[in-house]
C-alpha cells in the first residue's frame, strides 16, 4: 500500500517506510512543506503510522503500527515507540529509550536509557479544558536517565523524576520522585530503594546488574 510523503521531508539512508503511513503532514495553521521533517537513517516506520512536519527523529528509530507523531518532537537516536501510542506537540525523547505500546506524551522531558511501560499516561494540563495559559504553567513531566516506569501509570503535570528510580505498575505519581528510589500506589508514595530490591530467581546479587545501570 501506498505512503503519502508531503514536500520538504529529509530521509536517512536504510530507513523503511511500511505503507501505508502519513510523513510530514502539516500541523494545523501550516502549508504543506512549510516546515521540515527529519527522519534518521536505518529506521523502521511501520504501517498505519503519522509524523507531522516540524520533528526531528534520530537514527535506529522504530514505531509500531498506528503511531501518531505531532510536531515539535525531538526523538534520539535508538528509540522505540510502540503500537498505538501518541506523541502530541513539544516532546524530547533522549537515546536508547523504549516508549512502550498505548502510551500518550505531551510536553515531555524524557532522558537517556528510559523504560516506558504500556499504556502510561504523561499529562500536562492542570485545569482542563481550554485553560489559555496552560502552555505557562507547571508543564509536562521530566523523565531523568535510566527511569523506569510500570504499565498503566499516569504521570501529573510538571512532576519530576529521578534518575535510575522505579515507578511501580498502576501508579498515579503527583509528586516529584527523588533518584534511586521505588515508587507505587495511588498516590505514588515511596516503598523502597532500587539497591535493595531483590533478584526474585536469584539470577543476581540483585536487579539491574547489567548495562546500562552499571
Amino acid at each position: 500500500m501506498e505512503n503519502k510523503i508531503f514536500k520538504n521531508v529529509t530521509i536517512g539512508e536504510g530507513t523503511i517506510i511500511e505503507g501505508p503511513c502519513v510523513i510530514g503532514k502539516p500541523p494545523r495553521g501550516k502549508k504543506p512543506g512549510e516546515l521540515p521533517l527529519i527522519i534518521g537513517s536505518n529506521c523502521i516506520i511501520r504501517s498505519f503510522t503519522t509524523i507531522y512536519a516540524g520533528s526531528v527523529i534520530g537514527d535506529n528509530v522504530q514505531t509500531g503500527q498506528c503511531v501518531s507523531i505531532r510536531e515539535n518532537n525531538k526523538i534520539g537516536d535508538n528509540v522505540s515507540i510502540g503500537t498505538n501510542s501518541v506523541l502530541e506537540f513539544d516532546n524530547v525523547i533522549g537515546n536508547n529509550t523504549r516508549i512502550h505500546t498505548g502510551c500518550f506524551l505531551e510536553m515531555t522531558e524524557i532522558g537517556n536509557d528510559v523504560f516506558v511501560g504500556p499504556n502510561v499516561v504523561f499529562t500536562d494540563d492542570l485545569h482542563p479544558m481550554k485553560c489559555p495559559k496552560y502552555k505557562e504553567c507547571v508543564g509536562g513531566v521530566k523523565v531523568k536517565d535510566l527511569a523506569r516506569i510500570g504499565a498503566n501509570s499516569t504521570i501529573l503535570p510538571g512532576v519530576v523524576i529521578g534518575r535510575n528510580s522505579l515507578v511501580g505498575a498502576g501508579s498515579v505519581v503527583t509528586k516529584d520522585v527523588p533518584e534511586n528510589v521505588v515508587v507505587a500506589g495511588n498516590p505514588a508514595r515511596i516503598i523502597n530503594d532500587v539497591n535493595k530490591l531483590k533478584c526474585i530467581p536469584g539470577f543476581f546479587e540483585r536487579p539491574y546488574m547489567w548495562k546500562p545501570y552499571i
